[in-house]
């Protein structure tokens, strides 16, 4: 009994320590997480009460004491989370609900999160050795906790005043702000690894799945976002650009509303920055209004380029004198549509200029996987033995990369339309903004018309300069090698035995040692690149051990079961394939050319030491 009684006082003191020891090593993480999102919350909520108290006390004629602005700037910190607010000081008494989020008010908070859950992982400089980095969960758990604490604390102040928040809007708005800011920041301080990609990849569904995965997924992947961000970037710059001149337009019209709206300086600087907050909630406006639903200036009152119905009564705002005059649009109203043409031509620019590489480019030399490489690193000119051509999809590739594309930034401009409209109260103040599904269709429709003609085109060009220059070889060329009926012509078939044996042994020793060297300058070139590859998996590996090190009994098996075997744009393997048939010709080439170097290794020594071994 006492040797068992022992084991066990053992086993449970060694159990002890352990948890001891894990609950030390974690706990101070925990600890400054917490400390980082409330921190971040703080900051967020003491810079609208700084400029809120500012204005207050220059006003010269304040309507409200010190606790009336501190509400203000509580209710606009929570607002700029996209929680609607409820106005009760009104003159009918009846609350009005206030749903415009300003955007740029939205991007202090997640500069915020995003900096604090970064600097939560505490991860040591790539060339220092120092503790490792905190586990991620620990970090996201307590920024997005220490948040939303001061997030709940804030909207409990906000409750008794004037601006009160709708708490169907606390409960969902501030935490997925809060959740998404800070996963973007612990992913992006773990080196933005692929494992949680993979993870919101398996909640896909099937079809999405095929589109999405498969051979050379990452440089896809990587390809449409930014080709959809580029596009995004083109539509809502148009529209601040149709915004701007607008306003040129009728500048008559906006500075008198400017001046009818409030008295002294500082009602006016207050009107200002009010209107700077909201330029990016107009500049979506106009990019919806240049794509053809337009927005709605109030409730049954749209503005769209072929006819604007007219607003209903409101107060004047120097932005809302951008809007168009009622009535048929005019060419003028036309013209908008370049906006739209510009993002279709930006967005399948960037498709083809990832689907057909230049030697010499950035990232050349490395090998994506089912893909093409690009050259020598940092060289130019033609491929290398063994190196395949500066191509990395075909046709139908590139047509599944234009559909990501159209995916992600139909997305991207419904979100941001969801986030620039809402009420400012009731009837005919019930709408204000773009419809976010209907700009998501156009987006959609207009990138797709655009996007997919100019990749088409644009590859099929680059292509044919690459054929040019000699860095592919042409369709249907021998790219320099002998033919089948040279070599039966200079060499006939002999049967064993016959005067011509000892010619043809000869020449085939020959030709052993001119392959040999061909062989070892195209090993040595595989073996470079086999040395990149296995580098960047290993640090793809390091990062995705150190994101997953609290979860190191799951499976990775059960990330990848959902992979497609084959790249779902190809319909042959790639061994048949154009690329492949060209790489195998170039390296035959290669060899080729070889052919012109004498017999004897000793005259001229091999420069790969390799080709020696």
């Amino acid at each position: 009994m006492m040797p068992l009684t022992a084991r066990r006082s053992s086993s449970l003191s060694s159990l002890s320590s352990s948890l001891l020891t894990r609950l030390r090593d974690r706990s101070p993480g925990l600890a400054n997480s917490l400390l980082g999102g409330a921190v971040a919350a703080g900051l967020g909520v003491g810079s609208f009460a700084v400029l809120v108290m500012v204005l207050w006390i220059s006003s010269p004629y304040p309507d409200s004491g010190p606790g009336g602005a501190l509400n203000i700037a509580a209710a606009l910190w929570l607002l700029a989370h996209g929680v609607e607010l409820v106005r009760t000081d009104t003159l009918s008494g009846a609350p009005l609900p206030v749903g415009v989020t300003p955007l740029l008010l939205l991007a202090l908070p997640l500069v915020l999160l995003y900096r604090a859950a970064r600097d939560g992982v505490d991860a040591p400089p790539a060339d220092a050795a120092g503790p490792p980095p905190v586990p991620a969960r620990t970090v996201w758990t307590g920024v997005v906790l220490g948040y939303l604490t001061v997030g709940s604390g804030v909207a409990l102040y906000c409750s008794s005043g004037e601006l009160r928040p709708d708490w169907r809007g606390v409960t969902s708005c501030l935490p997925l702000v809060a959740a998404g800011a800070a996963g973007a920041g612990v992913w992006s301080a773990y080196g933005r690894p692929r494992r949680p990609l993979l993870r919101v990849l398996v909640m896909l569904p099937g079809p999405v799945r095929r589109l999405v995965c498969g051979a050379d997924a990452r440089v896809r992947l990587g390809t449409a976002a930014r080709a959809a961000g580029a596009a995004t970037a083109v539509l809502v710059g148009g529209g601040a650009l149709l915004v701007g001149v607008s306003l040129v337009w009728h500048g008559g019209v906006a500075r008198l509303a400017f001046v009818q709206l409030t008295e002294g300086w500082t009602g006016r600087f207050a009107v200002l920055l009010l209107g700077i907050a909201l330029v990016p909630n107009a500049a979506v406006w106009a990019a919806s209004y240049a794509l053809g639903p337009g927005f709605a200036l109030g409730a049954g009152h749209a503005v769209y380029p072929l006819a604007s119905d007219p607003a209903p009564l409101l107060p004047p705002f120097p932005l809302l004198a951008a809007v168009p005059d009622p009535g048929a649009g005019s060419p003028l109203n036309w013209a908008a549509a370049l906006v739209p043409v510009a993002a279709g031509v930006t967005a399948g620019w960037f498709v083809a200029r990832g689907a057909v590489g230049r030697p010499g480019s950035k990232g050349a030399g490395r090998r994506e996987p089912g893909g093409v490489g690009h050259g020598e690193p940092g060289g130019v000119g033609r491929p290398g033995a063994g190196e395949p051509a500066p191509v990395r999809w075909s046709a139908g590739r590139t047509v599944g990369v234009v559909l990501l594309t159209v995916v992600l930034a139909a997305a991207a401009l419904a979100v941001l339309a969801e986030l620039a409209g809402g009420p400012l109260g009731v009837a005919a103040l019930a709408r204000f903004g773009p419809v976010w599904w209907q700009t998501g269709a156009a987006t959609a429709l207009w990138i797709m018309l655009l996007a997919l003609p100019v990749a088409l085109t644009v590859r099929a060009w680059r292509l044919r300069g690459l054929r040019a220059r000699g860095e592919i070889p042409a369709k249907g060329a021998t790219l320099g090698g002998p033919t089948k009926a040279s070599l039966r012509a200079e060499k006939p078939f002999a049967s064993p035995g016959t005067a011509h044996q000892p010619a043809k042994d000869e020449d085939a020793g020959k030709a052993d040692d001119k392959n040999t060297h061909a062989k070892g300058h195209a090993n040595a070139r595989a073996k470079g690149a086999e040395k990149d590859a296995e580098k960047d998996a290993e640090k793809d590996q390091a990062n995705d051990d150190a994101y997953d090190q609290t979860d190191d009994d799951e499976s990775d098996d059960d990330l990848y079961d959902f992979l497609p075997a084959d790249d779902p744009f190809t319909p042959l393997p790639d061994w048949h394939g154009d690329l492949s048939r060209e790489t195998r010709w170039a390296a035959l080439r290669e060899a080729a050319a070889r052919r012109e170097l004498p017999a004897d290794p000793s005259a001229h020594p091999p420069a790969d030491p390799m080709a020696e071994r």
